[in-house]
């Protein structure tokens, strides 16, 4: 019995279907991507991951062990979550001067700019059918262009419906193509000075980011101090973690010390935050 169901099991396996296969299907027939990864979704996983953090330091703390934990978990949680938003933003960023780079070319060329926004979006879409905002955007201007719409109207549908770190990016493309067209300026002369300023933009951030990575690195190194203390007096055999976990003044200190240092991470946070999101 078992093994006609690892059998089974091995066949489902084999007749999985391959990733780039069903990507070009999705992209077919219109359906949105799967937003979940893996077997669990993002929130999902932070869920568990909190739990199980949790529950580590209730073992080995107690219950201010256990609050503990999940402070650290919920405060790792907000900074891993603001950093892909900021690396997803200047992505955007990219993609979008990238594209506006092959749009411009294609203006100068003497392509119209239906034609030139299609043929754009075509050399954006990957080879398994799957696409990005800024082709999105792009074949969104080709379809009103060629049937006589308003571009801004429809940019700036995407823009609402899209992903949010391309909506500044979509943005700025509506509203330039609105400028071009309502005093009559050269549309690719205006594209291209946006796709010098997004690029610009994109430049700067990354290189302040880069600057500010140890300003970062040292407001982690001097929170891991007190966990780092707290091993050395384990070693020394000083046992710390036996007054903190079996002592109501142990708890407490180490609900305080737990606070102070979320605090100092949540101001180190703030005050990168000023110069750029984290």
């Amino acid at each position: 019995m078992l093994t006609g169901a690892i059998a089974v099991l091995a066949a489902a396996l084999l007749c999985w279907p391959h990733g780039r296969p069903v990507s070009r299907l999705r992209a077919l027939y219109g359906l949105p991507r799967p937003t979940g990864t893996g077997l669990l979704a993002g929130e999902a996983w932070v869920t568990v991951v909190a739990v199980g953090v949790a529950v580590v330091g209730w073992l080995l703390l107690g219950l201010a062990g256990a609050l503990a934990g999940a402070g650290f978990a919920a405060m790792a949680w907000r900074r891993w979550r603001a950093r892909r938003q900021t690396q997803a933003r200047l992505a955007a960023v990219t993609e979008t001067a990238d594209a506006l780079g092959g749009l411009v070319a294609e203006l100068r060329a003497g392509t119209h700019p239906a034609v030139a926004a299609e043929s754009v979006a075509a050399e954006l879409t990957a080879d398994d059918g799957e696409y990005g905002a800024a082709a999105t955007a792009l074949r969104a201007v080709a379809a009103a262009g060629r049937l006589g719409g308003d571009v801004h109207a429809a940019l700036a549908r995407c823009a609402a419906a899209g992903d949010p770190a391309m909506r500044g990016s979509i943005d700025r493309l509506a509203r330039a193509w609105a400028l071009a067209q309502r005093h009559g300026l050269p549309l690719a002369e205006v594209l291209d000075a946006v796709r010098h300023d997004l690029a610009a933009h994109a430049r700067f951030e990354s290189r302040l980011r880069a600057t500010l990575a140890g300003p970062r690195a040292s407001a982690a190194v001097l929170a891991g101090l007190p966990a780092f203390g707290l091993a050395l007096g384990e070693a020394m055999g000083a046992s710390p973690s036996h007054i903190l976990a079996s002592t109501a003044v142990g708890q407490a200190l180490l609900l305080i010390g737990a606070a102070l240092v979320l605090a100092g991470l949540a101001w180190s946070a703030r005050l990168t935050g000023r110069v750029v999101p984290s």
